[in-house]
């Protein structure tokens, strides 16, 4: 991650953290992603099938520590070889021709009032850390923090340091970043729209909730904490997508049932 220069202003040590999927762009930008690393040969057919497993285990039975273990180490798996520079050129892609056009303008603002203010701001999401920093630049934050794929020349090796940038690790990850560059927590705000940012909103002072799902909405009115709701709901409702935290939060996810009817009935059409 780059560090910022420190400096004497009080206003340098406060930093805004944003969860991405759905609190800065609408929907699910692993989504995307994925979709995108498909079509350049990352993702074989069993891989979608694998995936789709899995994702079905989860609409039934909910996340388990077993399932999020299977994907991360799938994850690192499906990577390996590739370069770093092609995870980079797909997320420049991705942001080009998807994500530009789904950023909330509502949450654009926070971000925009936080900058003018002299805030660091973070994006803090579980895409690979180069499509975080590209979205982060685009955006005119700080920085991200995102899930680390081990490299080594320039290729991934197909191992995760850290795990996922998921529930706990994010708490983990800002608590790293604020000790690494002195940031003050308790002065410190940060937004999230899922259960899986719960943790990470009561780790700073300023906590909000940003299109909150139904888990998010009970803490929020729990802790008193204020709510933000920038989705049009009649034309942008969550589409059972983001209700999956595993495809919010999983970068490698792709369009599982059109992938699953691509991969089981490719081999029957002449």
């Amino acid at each position: 991650m780059s560090t910022p220069a420190a400096g004497d202003d009080a206003r340098s040590r406060v930093a805004a953290f944003f969860d991405v999927d759905n609190t800065i762009i609408r929907g699910a930008s692993s989504f995307h992603i994925a979709r995108s690393m498909r079509q350049h040969g990352f993702f074989r057919r069993r891989d979608i099938l694998r995936f789709g497993y899995e994702q079905v285990k989860y609409q039934l039975f909910g996340e388990s520590d077993a399932q999020m273990e299977a994907v991360k180490r799938d994850a690192a798996n499906i990577i390996r070889g590739w370069s770093v520079a092609e995870m980079a050129a797909i997320g420049e892609g991705v942001w080009d021709e998807v994500l530009a056009a789904r950023v909330y303008p509502g949450t654009r603002a926070l971000i925009d009032g936080h900058v003018a203010k002299g805030h660091q701001v973070w994006l803090v999401t579980a895409t690979p850390k180069e499509v975080g920093q590209i979205i982060a630049a685009k955006m005119g934050a700080t920085g991200a923090l995102g899930t680390v794929a081990l490299q080594e020349n320039g290729y991934y090796t197909g191992v995760l340091d850290g795990g996922l940038m998921h529930g706990p690790r994010k708490v983990e990850a800002l608590r790293e970043l604020a000790h690494d560059v002195g940031i003050d927590l308790p002065a410190s705000y940060a937004y999230g729209d899922s259960s899986n940012d719960i943790a990470m909103l009561e780790s700073v002072g300023h906590p909000c909730a940003v299109n909150p799902d139904s888990k998010m909405r009970r803490a929020a009115q729990a802790h008193g904490w204020p709510v933000q709701e920038f989705r049009n709901r009649r034309k942008n409702g969550r589409h059972g997508l983001v209700s999956a935290s595993v495809t919010g939060t999983v970068w490698v996810i792709l369009a599982v049932m059109r992938g699953i009817r691509a991969a089981l009935f490719k081999p029957f059409r002449r």
